[in-house]
């Protein structure tokens, strides 16, 4: 069992928060999250490719090579694993654990259940210290059927715990952790399904807020640029200058990079909502 293996298996539920660079991963750990996953849709967004699309793989090392040996226990999401050769996403695995990685998450998406178990028992094979969350999309791209012959091909073939995102229902959600026989059932958060408490109660062992926190924080950047230009000052608690810089970096002169000489540095205001 690897530290990360036993927050599965902990009083509590493991709350897995998705970050998308440097920042917002050490804001996480700041806050007391030991572990931090990654979020595939915000890497892709952010280098302006599709997301589940096998289009990220170097930049989802890169986001590893980031994050990987930083305060916090890294699972990284690497979609099917950017391509259908076992051997190929095997490669994947070895390289994210070499830069720090101790998960990986591994969907499906509907492809063929013999061919995502190949993939997984390659990732064993290479990287054995790397704890395999398999992933099904039989609820989020389908109906939910599959579900159970899926999810018991993934875990023969190795996977150390499950993830069925697009479940909400409490009496199926219940009747998977049953047949599962212990191995841990990863669910995604969803505001207008069970709060944690209530998976908790069900038997869930590991709760993704998946890219919740990217899209909402990237709503409240739209929302705070609407409102100043709108005449209104932003309200709302956010990080000051200071907070947000990397340990050890000195702090700058009164102009950010790119600032024209003659445009003062704004000063923040005490609820550190500042125009930064």
């Amino acid at each position: 069992m690897t530290a990360f293996a036993d927050l599965h298996h902990a009083a509590e539920p493991l709350l897995l928060p998705g970050a998308w660079d440097h920042a917002s991963a050490h804001a996480l750990a700041a806050e007391g999250f030991r572990a931090i996953g990654t979020t595939s849709l915000a890497v892709a967004a952010a280098a302006g490719l599709p997301d589940g699309a096998a289009a990220t793989r170097e930049e989802t090392l890169r986001l590893a090579r980031t994050l990987g040996h930083g305060p916090f226990l890294l699972s990284v999401d690497a979609e099917g694993g950017f391509g259908d050769d076992p051997d190929d996403v095997a490669g994947l695995a070895r390289e994210l654990y070499a830069l720090g990685a101790v998960g990986i998450n591994l969907e499906d998406g509907l492809g063929p259940a013999d061919r995502h178990a190949a993939k997984i028992a390659a990732v064993r094979a290479a990287a054995p210290g790397l704890f395999v969350n398999a992933r099904t999309d039989t609820y989020w791209l389908g109906d939910g059927g599959d579900t159970t012959r899926r999810l018991d091909a993934y875990v023969r073939a190795g996977a150390h715990g499950v993830f069925v995102p697009g479940l909400t229902d409490p009496r199926t959600i219940a009747a998977l952790v049953r047949g599962l026989d212990g191995v841990p059932l990863n669910i995604l958060y969803s505001p207008t399904g069970p709060s944690v408490p209530h998976l908790a109660d069900l038997g869930v062992r590991r709760v993704s807020l998946g890219s919740l926190l990217y899209r909402r924080a990237l709503g409240a950047a739209v929302e705070t640029a609407a409102g100043v230009r709108a005449g209104r000052a932003p309200d709302g608690p956010a990080p000051s200058y200071e907070e947000i810089q990397p340990p050890g970096r000195p702090a700058r002169g009164p102009l950010d990079p790119g600032q024209s000489r003659g445009c003062e540095k704004t000063k923040e205001n005490s609820s550190g909502s500042g125009h930064r």
